[in-house]
């Protein structure tokens, strides 16, 4: 499917309207709900079918972000065929008490999975988390950046961007 035809799919799917505050603080009057293009696995599997073109090929792990970029990685692993971690924000306190479960990360090159960006502040506190336990991780790939180019901080940390769309490619029609 092409990306215009994806991009007019996701917005039918999942564009909303009204006052939205977003995680990074900023208040918005359009609003993409990830979910709802999440929850639809005809359109998750043609999202992630489009991804895997922007998956570096030196990618031995993929890791998604906690929560959103879990069915992302989980649907993108299947079309790459490589191993998925699920990343939480903080390990939890009981049984393997990991950050990152599933596939290991430590001595891997990983690429994270992250469904929406606007400043990509999670991308950078989980890419910090997943270097401390021994990943190189030099890139991240989302659905959509609400940005025409790589936010700021992701360039400081060291991250390429990899977007299937930014916000001029989801329109109505």
């Amino acid at each position: 499917m092409e990306k215009a035809e994806l991009g007019r799919r996701i917005y039918a799917t999942a564009h909303l309207t009204g006052e939205f505050l977003l995680r990074s603080g900023q208040v918005t009057n359009e609003y993409f709900d990830k979910y709802r293009f999440e929850g639809d696995p005809l359109l998750l599997d043609e999202i992630t079918k489009a991804m895997v073109e922007l998956v570096p090929p030196e990618t031995e792990v993929l890791a998604g972000l906690e929560m959103g970029g879990i069915p992302v990685v989980t649907a993108l692993g299947r079309h790459t065929g490589l191993p998925c971690a699920f990343v939480r924000k903080k390990a939890k306190e009981y049984g393997t008490r990991r950050l990152a479960e599933g596939a290991d990360v430590a001595g891997r090159r990983v690429t994270v999975v992250e469904d929406v960006v606007t400043t990509g502040g999670q991308i950078v506190l989980s890419t910090a988390d997943l270097r401390a336990a021994g990943a190189t991780i030099t890139d991240a790939v989302c659905v959509i950046n609400r940005n025409d180019r790589t936010p700021t901080p992701l360039t400081e940390a060291g991250l390429t961007l990899h977007a299937l769309l930014t916000p001029e490619q989801l329109t109505a029609g």
